[in-house]
């Protein structure tokens, strides 16, 4: 971590036009985990509560998927600009105490640790006033290019749209990254020299570098190759790119970890997920957010894992489990679903076309076909017949479904909740239950058959 002096801004107050989306910018997914989240867990390790992000399009959506980090949110409004930005969060940074700030944009989800230190470094070692990293691409596209004097100093950032408009001679193929070390003092004495007088009509950061250079501070560009990692996500083909590149770097480093997966091409595994040693996985396959498989656990293909624990237990294919828990021993699927609140207790069985929503099933018990279980309390031992549901709905309100050790639900009971089923108790096919069993009962609730001539 760096020490107090040095403080970071993530820049996530943008639209995102050309990535077509209602919602942030910041909160297009990377296997379904936002940019922004990647940009945090480069950050927060390094600067720890030093971490200011400037929002402003979609702001409360921000607030609401980033929680732990609102508090330290800095609101734009309206945006105009990377400079504007700086400019808005200026007066917590200067009464931060921070020296120096490094600023990146939001939308740069693989910059590594070890960029922001070669960054934070060298910039001190050089003295600058204003440092950034820079990339060389065989097509800096819309990235803003580097102009170098003749002694390789440089002279001056020009964004991609008012590079076009001009006639540099040569082509240049290095380009600003977006991630800069700005020492504090010296900026302040910049930020109200900036001007919208380019293409878009806006306050851009990298004005600082023509101000600074003009002025006669030190300005530093430390070149990181070609290396992606700096890539911004600009348009949905940057996106996809992103994606396909980390797939299979998670992939292997699961594989390398003792993690067995087959058909690897088509596993797909978020950089939150965390699996044991021995954990089968068969692709095509999805395990997302914070999901964690342990030993023992073998995962069929065609499955979806989202925020859930499964302890030593298999998941036959087509099923999704989505923030469920799911014990040592279980069978799950083919064709299930658990949904949110899901808790399967050791040796469960949860069966073709079963679907349960905040239902605990206990040890031992079945529903093997056919049903739905939603706000249900399931004892031990149990056993749920084909094409049983949980009526938790009464059209306004959820109750509960409680049903003891040891009872037998019969085929295509429906339990109108709320309702308690005792221990032992035998429900006949076809019953619709509506008052409370006692234990050791047997509930039978139909009409009597008639068979008339025709």
């Amino acid at each position: 971590m760096f020490d107090a002096s040095i403080g970071a801004l993530i820049l996530a107050g943008g639209k995102g036009t050309r990535l077509y989306s209602t919602r942030p910018k910041v909160l297009q997914t990377i296997l379904e985990t936002p940019l922004l989240e990647y940009v945090y867990a480069r950050f927060d390790p390094l600067f720890g509560k030093r971490v200011w992000t400037i929002v402003g399009f979609g702001h409360e959506a921000l607030e609401t998927a980033f929680p732990h980090a609102k508090e330290r949110f800095i609101l734009q409004s309206p945006q105009r600009g990377t400079g504007h930005a700086l400019q808005v969060a200026w007066p917590t940074i200067r009464n931060s105490g921070v020296s120096h700030l490094v600023v990146a944009n939001g939308d740069t989800p693989f910059v590594s640790e070890q960029a922001l230190e070669d960054l934070v470094n060298l910039g001190l070692e050089e003295n600058a006033d204003i440092a950034f990293l820079s990339i060389v691409m065989d097509d800096p596209g819309s990235y803003g290019r580097v102009v170098r004097k003749s002694n390789g100093s440089v002279s001056a950032i020009v964004e991609a749209r008012d590079f076009e408009r001009m006639d540099p001679g040569d082509e240049i193929h290095e380009v600003n990254s977006g991630i800069y070390l700005l020492r504090v003092d010296a900026v302040n004495k910049l930020l109200p020299l900036l001007t919208d007088d380019n293409a878009q009509q806006e306050l851009y950061i990298t004005q600082l570098v023509d101000l600074a250079c003009s002025t006669g501070m030190r300005v530093v560009a430390i070149e990181q190759g070609d290396g992606p990692e700096l890539f911004g996500i600009n348009t949905p083909q940057e996106l996809v790119d992103a994606e396909n590149r980390l797939c299979p770097h998670i992939v292997q480093d699961w594989i390398d970890q003792g993690v067995i997966i087959r058909n690897r091409e088509v596993v797909r595994i978020g950089p939150k997920v965390e699996l044991a040693p021995g954990v089968d996985i068969t692709g095509p396959c999805e395990i997302y957010g914070h999901s964690v498989l342990g030993p023992g656990t073998r995962v069929h293909s065609h499955c979806r894992i989202e925020n859930s624990q499964l302890n030593g237990c298999q998941v036959h294919s087509f099923s999704h489990i989505h923030n469920a828990q799911v014990g040592k021993d279980c069978s799950v699927g083919p064709y299930a679903r658990l949904r949110p609140g899901t808790v399967l207790d050791r040796d469960v069985r949860v069966g073709n076309f079963v679907e349960i929503k905040k239902g605990v099933m206990g040890e031992g018990s079945k529903a093997s076909h056919l049903t739905y279980i939603g706000d249900a309390v399931i004892g031990k031992g149990v056993n749920i017949g084909a094409g049983t549901i949980t009526c938790n709905y009464d059209g306004t309100n959820k109750h509960m479904t409680h049903i003891g050790d040891g009872s037998f639900i019969g085929s295509n009971t429906a339990m109108v909740a709320p309702v308690r089923i005792g221990r032992d108790v035998l429900v006949g096919a076809g019953t619709v239950v509506t008052k409370d069993v006692p234990d050791e009962s047997l509930c039978i609730a139909r009409a009597k058959q008639k068979n008339l001539k025709r």
